[in-house]
């Protein structure tokens, strides 16, 4: 294990990811919370799609049939769920807002390198589009025992910027009848 000390919070958790995977050598990387509210026996469901060639992108799930977020207070769920059904249209992705990910090396720099917030996922799929081959594994979201949210109003600002930016793109490529194609589920018994 590494740590990477960066000067200032430059794009955020993105950023933090970028410089992660530019420091890197690996193929395939994984990102969660340091908090343990992403379970981290869920990680072998990520990387199996991916080692055996079926996707680009594993993201761990809250909302496919076996996912939950027990504990959640209704208001936070809500902002979840609404961000979330905003940014179906655009990804095909019933969870792009989460923030436990497989992903590989390749498809992140290519994809995500000028990402900035901590809606990495989100803006992944959005500039890989039709490239990039997605899944889903539900997972059961814990929240944090200790720390505190990265969410914000600025962050919520940013989104809504980066949503406005990704419609307005569709809007002028005339592609906005065609919606992406949904993310492939993934359930394992």
């Amino acid at each position: 294990m590494r740590l990477i000390e960066r000067d200032g919070a430059e794009r955020g958790l993105a950023g933090a990811i970028i410089a992660g995977a530019n420091a890197s050598s690996a193929d395939v990387f994984v990102v969660m919370d340091a908090d343990l509210s992403h379970p981290p026996e869920k990680i072998p469901d990520l990387l199996q799609p991916i080692l055996a060639k079926e996707a680009d992108l594993v993201i761990g799930s809250r909302y496919i049939p076996g996912g939950a977020t027990p504990g959640w207070p209704a208001w936070r769920r809500f902002l979840s769920r609404v961000a979330s059904a905003l940014a179906y249209p655009l990804t095909g992705v019933h969870d792009s807002m989460g923030g436990f990910f497989a992903i590989r090396r390749e498809c992140l720099l290519r994809f995500a390198r000028h990402a900035a917030g901590f809606k990495i996922v989100f803006e992944t799929i959005v500039r890989g589009r039709k490239m990039l081959r997605v899944h889903e594994v539900p997972i059961v979201f814990r929240d944090r025992a200790r720390g505190m949210s990265k969410m914000s109003f600025a962050q919520a600002m940013r989104f809504a910027l980066a949503w406005l930016r990704a419609i307005g793109q569709r809007i002028t490529e005339g592609k906005t009848s065609a919606p992406p194609l949904p993310a492939r589920r993934l359930f394992r018994d």
